[in-house]
């Protein structure tokens, strides 16, 4: 069997075992695909940063309650 054939039938197993794993394994095996799809979620999230989004508004908010205290 070739090498690419192989890593992609691994890479399908892989898959599998971390979407469905706790639907169909037992025990600690179905833990640790739950474990798995935990921490790649994690390590995805850890990548992008948590963007603030800006009020457009404020300026305009801040303007009419500058307004409302004279």
């Amino acid at each position: 069997m070739r090498p690419k054939t192989v890593f992609t039938y691994l890479f399908i197993i892989f898959m599998i075992f971390v979407t469905l794993g706790d639907k169909f394994l037992p025990g600690s095996l179905g833990q640790a695909s739950v474990n798995t799809r935990e921490g790649i979620n994690n390590f995805v999230k850890g990548i992008f940063p948590q963007k603030e989004f800006k009020n457009p508004n404020k300026r305009t908010e801040d303007a009419v309650d500058e307004l409302k205290e004279k």
